[in-house]
């Protein structure tokens, strides 16, 4: 896997930091590099425009004003295993290992050179897409925090069972097979064997984003496709669209 090409996966990277000249440059280098880039100025923002847009790894200053670093660290550790890189000027071993200890997966002090951060999160990102193509190879689906297996129709969040009935695990194997692809009814259908009516998918549907959605007026994984009908949004798409 260390010869992974990471370009071939367009990761989207978002920066969070209160210093708009580090986003900027951050934003430009990894521009440059291969990588799609948002940046946001606080947590505040950054948790907005992650309700709309999934990103492969976030890279996070602890000093900001409002919630700082490590506090965004634990809140989001709680609900995703999403790739966190932290900065900070903070030189003293016990902040760093604090951001360790939390979930970060890796840390970078204040100043650093940019091309350094760049091994960094090249290494990350082929680290966790390593783990992602053995978990798909080992008949799971994962989104977020969520695990489904394939095999046993089980559905977990950070390792903890989460009930689906009978319907609702044969309606979400039916996406989990094919993530990323837009099922219409009648594929949801023909998927089933026939065996289930309209009203029966979209009360389905509903059931299982309360279960798995933050907002279910805003569905971030189980999305509907305007004209089509619906399907599971995972990073996942970056692996199968290579055949890896």
């Amino acid at each position: 896997m260390n010869n992974l090409d990471l370009k071939k996966f367009n990761f989207h990277l978002l920066i969070i930091d209160d210093d708009q000249k580090i986003r900027l440059l951050l934003k430009k280098f990894l521009e440059n590099n291969g990588f799609r880039v948002s940046d946001a100025e606080n947590t505040d923002e950054a948790k907005k425009i992650m309700e709309s847009l999934i990103f492969d790894l976030l890279v996070v200053d602890i000093m900001m004003p409002g919630q700082n670093g490590l506090d965004f660290l634990k809140e989001i550790r709680q609900t995703s295993e999403i790739p966190i890189l932290m900065l900070t000027a903070m030189s003293d071993p016990e902040d760093r290992l604090d951001g360790l200890e939390i979930g970060a997966d890796d840390y970078m002090t204040k100043p650093f050179e940019p091309r350094e951060l760049l091994l960094r999160i090249q290494n990350i990102l082929k680290r966790f897409t390593s783990n992602a193509i053995e978990r798909a190879n080992n008949d799971e689906t994962n989104f977020g925090p969520f695990s489904f297996n394939l095999k046993s129709s089980n559905l977990y969040k950070n390792k903890i069972p989460v009930h689906l009935t009978t319907s609702e695990q044969k309606l979400l194997n039916c996406f989990c097979k094919a993530p990323n692809k837009p099922f219409s009814r009648e594929d949801i259908k023909n998927e089933l064997g026939g065996n289930i009516e309209n009203r029966s998918i979209d009360v389905a549907i509903a059931r299982i984003r309360r279960k798995i959605e933050i907002d279910q007026r805003y569905p971030i994984y189980l999305q509907t496709v305007r004209g089509i009908g619906w399907m599971l949004q995972t990073h996942s798409e970056k692996i199968n669209q290579y055949n890896l």
